[in-house]
């Protein structure tokens, strides 16, 4: 598998060349955040605003007014929670071209509670206007920025970065409100975001030589939800449809799976594998997916009680899992 390293910090410098309007809001995390080279090649472009979030926000939305296009670079926790009020009457409701680049979604970090956003797409879904969208892999990374910018209206992204796998083939191009097929199946319907999918992909290679049938879309639009491939996919499944994600099962890629099986009537059984309605510790992302059951193996076993049979699958046949180091050069989890 290829690893792609700092793949946000170079793709939004060369996305950006052409782009004078572009601007990049920075809430005191410019390292962190991969944004230090853009600073660096367009510094009359780049607006250090300290750690004063709610201010941000709003000077945002002024100079989304004036007709440019405010990138705020921050963690992710600290886009919605702090300065909601901002996002909501400043940004959202005037329905403005402000873009939220979060980083550091759901428990890809070691911080613990204060700096986790595992509850970040259900609060942004539920302000009008807003549109979702996460990615899942190197490809997606160097992808989302341009997709979000289609976008004529407020965009919530969240951003991967460090050294992120490449699972999907650049060519093969990231669309707005479009999942990605990869592979097919009548026995389970798999519906995974972000970091999930590449635990999803490992399960399901192992599940399909088990004789299990699984359909699995990666989901990279989280609002709008309405995907007609989507609901094509829940729609077939014969024993269930599985959800996963890095972020609580309250509110997020399970919640809108379960409307829109309810708005179209369809009688699917839905199991939503995420965080259960808990906040998380600080660790590593491998021992924070495993201790919270957001990896491999919490599929399998979602999988076995979905068909009611156990398959056999061990660790050892999920062992290639990717562990990051915590506080690797290109950090993957540090803060």
């Amino acid at each position: 598998m290829e690893m792609v390293a700092n793949a946000h910090e170079r793709t939004f410098v060369e996305w950006a060349k052409d782009k004078p309007e572009v601007l990049v809001l920075s809430a005191d995390l410019t390292s962190s955040v991969e944004i230090r080279l853009f600073k660096q090649t367009y510094p009359e472009r780049f607006i250090s605003m300290g750690l004063t979030e709610q201010h941000m926000m709003s000077f945002a939305a002024g100079l989304a007014r004036e007709g440019y296009y405010p990138f705020l670079h921050t963690f992710a926790v600290f886009l919605y929670r702090r300065p909601y009020d901002q996002l909501a009457m400043s940004v959202a409701y005037a329905n403005l071209p402000v873009r939220l680049v979060g980083f550091l979604p759901g428990i890809t970090t070691p911080g613990g509670a204060s700096h986790q956003a595992i509850d970040d797409i259900g609060v942004v879904r539920m302000l009008p206007n807003m549109t979702i969208v996460e990615a899942g892999d190197a490809s997606e990374v160097e992808q989302i920025i341009g997709v979000a910018h289609q976008v004529d209206g407020p965009v919530y992204i969240r951003q991967l970065r460090g050294e992120v796998p490449r699972l999907f083939d650049p060519s093969e191009r990231m669309a707005l409100g479009r999942a990605r097929h990869l592979s097919t199946g009548t026995d389970i319907t798999l519906l995974s975001s972000g970091i999930c999918t590449e635990e999803a992909m490992r399960a399901t290679a192992v599940l399909k030589s088990r004789g299990v049938g699984i359909e699995h879309l990666h989901v990279s639009t989280l609002k709008p939800f309405d995907d007609p491939a989507v609901t094509e996919a829940v729609a077939s499944a014969n024993r269930g449809v599985i959800t996963m994600e890095n972020h609580s099962v309250v509110g997020g890629l399970g919640s809108a799976v379960a409307d829109l099986i309810a708005e179209n009537g369809l009688g699917s059984h839905l199991r939503k594998i995420g965080l259960r309605d808990t906040f998380a510790h600080g660790a590593s992302r491998p021992y924070l997916m495993k201790h919270y059951g957001l990896d491999a193996t919490a599929l399998v076993r979602e999988v076995e009680q979905a068909i009611g049979e156990p398959l056999g699958i061990t660790a050892d046949d999920l062992a290639s899992a990717r562990l990051d180091a915590v506080h690797s050069l290109a950090k993957a989890e540090a803060l």
